[in-house]
């Protein structure tokens, strides 16, 4: 290595995996050169979420980073931990200083069929990660009434629409979003895309939503035409758009293996569903991609308290680490394409391939077992199934 990646520490399972996988995986091979962060919760809380922050502007300067699985406190973690207070999540604030789309993606085996049989490659979920539902405001209104938006802008101009005229109680709800934060979306897509080589789905409901929808609609569609038209068709892939419900019925009749853009409500319930039809949300790859072109890969599910509760009290855990391996990997080996290495991209390779040998051979952690057909699986705990991968990285290697 020449240029550090951001090393990103977090919480409870995923923390020991974490360990694990540098020690068998990482370091016996790898130069490695990592500018490292502890955003464990007692360290976020200690610095006052500074680290998070820190980590963040770190991507910024060096362009890669990797990021272990963090907790977001809520009440009872705040009297667990004994906290100054109830910080926010980290891949929140990470995400809003890049400025950046989550990506993440299946990783499929044969033995684990998907639940529509259709499908034959991998679909990334593209989602939007600003505003909408989740920056709404709501009010509950229990006496009839007029309910209006006002604009006012700083010229003085000020804008009025009737929402409703209330005859008894009911509820209100605000929306908003940015052009900028649209645009910034509009560009990380189409330029995964050109990066993994896939077509580009997105969908609205701008027939319904005439000016909300359809801004995403005329965003996605300038951004495309002045910077990625040419260079698409010149790869032969390709962007188009579709209404949310086309759009959900020709994914489920597709062979999948394409980008599909969605709004961040859209993209919250459509990446779950993409998860479970194939499989497992711990075979799940995740990258945060800016416009700018920093990426920060992690794994796609949480911290695994039960797995790690049963490890503080000295059971043996089969706790799946293969969206943390693949977190691993996808960073070396963007590390290793920016920086021309191409040692350190076919290890990222041959990682990812030693894990696929691994489970082909039907060795595998307690949640894959009851989804494996085809083959007899055999349980192991997670430090067992490592060193399986381990043995079968240096196979490869040498």
């Amino acid at each position: 290595m020449t240029t550090p990646l951001v090393e990103m520490d977090g919480d409870e399972m995923t923390r020991i995996l974490w360990k694990m996988i540098k020690d068998e995986l990482i370091l016996p091979f790898v130069d490695l050169k990592a500018e490292y962060y502890d955003l464990g919760l007692v360290k976020r809380d200690e610095t006052n979420d500074q680290i998070t922050i820190d980590a963040a502007e770190a991507c910024k300067k060096y362009g890669v980073a990797v990021k272990c699985a963090t907790i977001t406190p809520n009440a009872q973690r705040v009297e667990e931990y004994k906290l100054h207070e109830m910080w926010k999540s980290p891949n929140g604030t990470i995400r809003s200083i890049l400025d950046g789309t989550v990506f993440r993606a299946p990783i499929t085996i044969p033995s684990i069929r998907p639940a529509v049989k259709s499908w034959e490659k991998p679909i990334t979920i593209a989602r939007h990660a600003y505003g909408d539902v989740y920056k709404g405001v709501e009010l509950r209104v229990k006496e009839p009434g007029v309910a209006k938006i006002v604009f006012e802008g700083e010229s003085g101009k000020v804008e009025e629409v009737k929402i409703h005229e209330f005859k008894g109680e009911g509820i209100l709800q605000g929306m908003h979003n940015v052009d900028k934060s649209i645009r910034s979306f509009a560009h990380s897509c189409f330029k995964f895309a050109l990066d993994t080589h896939q077509d580009v789905w997105f969908s609205t409901k701008d027939t319904i939503s005439k000016k909300y929808d359809a801004q995403f609609r005329e965003i996605f569609q300038e951004v495309y035409e002045k910077d990625y038209e040419m260079e698409f068709k010149k790869r032969g892939i390709e962007y188009f758009y579709t209404l949310i419900d086309d759009a959900v019925a020709r994914v489920i009749r597709s062979k999948g293996g394409f980008i599909w853009a969605c709004k961040n409500y859209d993209g919250d319930v459509m990446s779950d569903m993409v998860s479970t039809a194939f499989g497992s949300l711990a075979m799940m790859t995740s990258v945060l991609v800016s416009p700018d072109g920093n990426y920060e890969y992690e794994a796609a599910h949480g911290t695994v308290t039960r797995h790690y509760y049963n490890y503080l009290k000295g059971q043996e855990t089969s706790t799946n680490p293969m969206a943390t391996i693949f977190a691993w990997s996808g960073a070396l080996r963007k590390r290793g394409e920016l920086d021309n290495l191409p040692g350190l991209v076919n290890f990222g390779n041959q990682l990812e391939g030693a894990c696929f040998d691994t489970l082909n051979e039907g060795i595998t952690t307690k949640d894959l077992v009851n989804l494996m057909e085809g083959i007899t699986p055999t349980q192991v705990n997670s430090a067992e199934f490592i060193k399986a991968i381990r043995e079968r990285l240096t196979k490869r290697l040498s």
